[in-house]
C-alpha cells in the first residue's frame, strides 16, 4: 500500500453529494436506509453553513474519495473543556483492512488535541463486532455503565405539548 496516494481534506460544498452517498452507504451496512431522509441539498445547507456546529474530512486513495468522517464539539461540564464527537465513520466495504479508517481516526484524534478537547467520543451499534474489535484494538473503551436516550420528532412533539 502506498500511502502517499492517500490524503484527508476538509470537505468542502462540492462534497455534499458524496458525503450524502457515505451517509446513505453507511446506513445501508447499518440496516437503517429508513432512517435516511436528508438529501446533499439539505447537507449543503448545514454542513456548509457560515456558523455550522458540524464538521466533515474526506479521505482520498488516488484522488478517489474512499471515506469520510462526521463529528461536532459537545461539552464536558466535569472537565470544563469541549469535547469531539464522531457522528458517523465510514469506509468504502472494498477500502477497508488498508488502515484508512485508523487514519480518519487518527486524524480527528490531532484536531481534539488541537482544539483542546478533553474527550473523543463515539457510539457503535452493539451488532457491529468488527468496529468493536478495531475500536478496541486502537485503545479505546466502551462506555458499557451508561444507556444511550434518544427523543426523536415524534417524542419531542409529544413532549413539547
Amino acid at each position: 500500500m502506498n500511502y502517499s496516494d492517500f490524503v484527508i481534506k476538509k470537505a468542502t460544498i462540492e462534497d455534499a453529494e458524496t458525503i450524502y452517498n457515505f451517509i446513505y452507504q453507511l446506513a445501508e451496512y447499518e440496516k437503517l436506509t429508513e432512517e435516511v431522509t436528508t438529501n446533499a441539498e439539505e447537507l449543503k445547507k448545514i454542513l456548509f453553513a457560515e456558523n455550522t456546529h458540524v464538521h466533515t474530512i474526506i479521505a482520498f486513495y488516488k484522488n478517489k474519495p474512499v471515506g469520510f468522517a462526521l463529528y461536532f464539539y459537545n461539552f464536558s461540564t466535569f472537565k470544563g473543556k469541549t469535547g469531539l464527537y464522531l457522528e458517523d465513520l465510514f469506509v468504502l466495504p472494498e477500502m477497508r483492512g488498508k488502515g484508512f479508517g485508523k487514519m480518519l481516526l487518527l486524524e480527528l484524534a490531532k484536531i481534539a488535541k488541537d482544539n483542546n478537547c478533553a474527550r473523543f467520543e463515539w457510539s457503535v451499534l452493539n451488532w457491529n463486532k468488527p468496529a468493536i474489535d478495531f475500536y478496541k484494538s486502537l485503545g479505546a473503551k466502551p462506555m458499557d455503565e451508561w444507556t444511550v436516550f434518544r427523543l426523536t420528532d415524534d417524542g419531542i412533539n409529544k413532549l413539547i405539548k
